[in-house]
């Protein structure tokens, strides 16, 4: 049940920050998809950080998590993921 309100609750946070924009929902094709990519990266700065801060290596994290998550993960014969 919480999944499902923190979802409500941010959809909450977008409709009031496209009102406070004048967008208005559903948002025009070109801004939705920006607005996605967006939530995308964002996603991503907490776990970046959080390696940053503790000394971890960020790039590898960002070249294979990050960009899975961000881009999709590709099919590969040789990923361990797949």
């Amino acid at each position: 049940m919480k999944p499902y309100l923190l979802s409500l609750a941010a959809g909450m946070l977008a409709g009031v920050l496209y009102s406070l924009l004048g967008i208005r929902s559903p948002a025009p094709p070109m801004i939705a998809l920006v607005g996605l990519v967006g939530i995308l990266l964002g996603e991503q700065i907490v776990p970046i950080t959080k390696r940053m801060l503790a000394g971890e290596p960020v790039l590898a994290f960002v070249r294979t998590r990050c960009a899975d998550h961000v881009l999709g993960r590709f099919a590969a014969a040789d990923d361990p993921h797949a």
